[in-house]
C-alpha cells in the first residue's frame, strides 16, 4: 500500500476526528465574526486557560465525571484557541502542534517505536530524562516551570532527580530525614531562621510522601476541602442558634465540629 494513501479508520475514530473537524470550523467561525474572539491574544488568554485547568482539577478532585468532560471540553477549546492565533501570525498552526506531540511521544517512547527494552515504570522515566537532556536540556531539572506552586513545585523536582537515580533507597531514610528537619525548624523557632527550616520541613515531607505513593498538592487540596465542608458546617449550626461564630465558646464549637466529622 502507497504511503499517500489515506490510512483506514475505525467509525468511533471517524466521528472522532469529524467532532474535531467541526471545532475548528467553529473557532474559525468566532475568531472572524465574534468581538470578543477576535480580540483576544496569547497573552490575553493565559490567566483563562489557567482557571480552566484549576477547574478540571476541582471536578477531578469531586469525582465529578460530567463535570470533567465539560472541562476538558473548555482546554480543548483553549488549544485551538492557541492554535488559531499561532495559524494567524504564521508561527504555528493546529497540524505542527499535533505532529509535534506526536513525533515527541515517538521519539520518547522507544520501548515502543524503536528497539529498546524496559523493565519497569522506574526505567521509561529514566529514559524519558535522559532523551530529554539529549535533545539540548541543560539541566534534569530544567523543564520544570519558574510559575509552578511551591508544593507541586517541591514534587517534580524530586521526581525529575528520581528520574536519574539521585533518590534515597528506603522510606525509613526519607521518614528520618522528615524528623531531623522537623528538629532543626523547632530549634529555629526558638533561636532564629524560622522560615529556611520550615522550608525544608515542608521539602523533606513533600519527599516522604512521593516516597511512599502520595500527591502531596492532592493531599493536602482534599484536607482542605475537608475543613471548609465541616467549618461550613459549623457556621451553618451557629446561625440556626441566632449566634455569629464569635459570640460561640470553644467548646461549643468543637462540638459541632466533632459532629461535623460524623457526616
Amino acid at each position: 500500500m502507497s504511503n499517500d494513501l489515506p490510512l483506514p479508520f475505525s467509525k468511533n475514530r471517524t466521528q472522532e476526528m469529524l467532532a474535531f473537524h467541526r471545532l475548528l470550523d467553529i473557532m474559525d467561525d468566532l475568531r472572524e465574526k465574534c468581538p470578543w474572539d477576535k480580540k483576544q491574544t496569547l497573552e490575553s488568554l493565559r490567566h483563562l486557560t489557567i482557571e480552566e485547568t484549576y477547574e478540571l482539577s476541582d471536578a477531578i478532585l469531586e469525582g465529578d465525571k460530567q463535570e470533567i468532560k465539560k472541562e476538558l471540553g473548555d482546554i480543548l477549546l483553549h488549544i485551538v484557541f492557541y492554535a488559531k492565533i499561532g495559524s494567524e501570525t504564521g508561527d504555528f498552526n493546529i497540524t505542527e502542534v499535533l505532529n509535534g506531540i506526536c513525533e515527541k511521544l515517538i521519539h520518547r517512547h522507544p520501548h515502543i517505536y524503536g528497539e529498546v527494552k524496559v523493565e519497569d515504570e522506574e526505567e521509561v522515566k529514566r529514559n524519558w530524562e535522559q532523551i530529554k537532556l539529549k535533545e539540548g536540556n541543560k539541566s534534569v531539572l530544567g523543564g520544570v516551570p519558574q510559575s509552578l506552586p511551591a508544593l507541586v513545585k517541591a514534587m517534580r523536582i524530586q521526581e525529575k532527580a528520581r528520574g536519574v537515580g539521585f533518590d534515597w533507597e528506603e522510606d525509613h531514610q526519607v521518614w528520618e530525614k522528615v524528623e531531623e528537619e522537623l528538629s532543626e525548624f523547632k530549634a529555629a523557632v526558638e533561636n532564629g531562621a524560622k522560615e529556611d527550616e520550615f522550608g525544608d520541613v515542608l521539602f523533606s515531607l513533600v519527599n516522604y510522601a512521593r516516597f511512599v505513593g502520595i500527591n502531596p498538592e492532592t493531599a493536602l487540596e482534599r484536607t482542605n476541602k475537608k475543613f471548609i465542608k465541616r467549618f461550613t458546617y459549623l457556621e451553618q449550626k451557629a446561625k440556626e442558634a441566632g449566634k455569629n461564630l464569635s459570640e460561640m465558646t470553644l467548646a461549643e464549637m468543637d462540638f459541632y465540629w466533632n459532629e461535623a466529622k460524623s457526616l
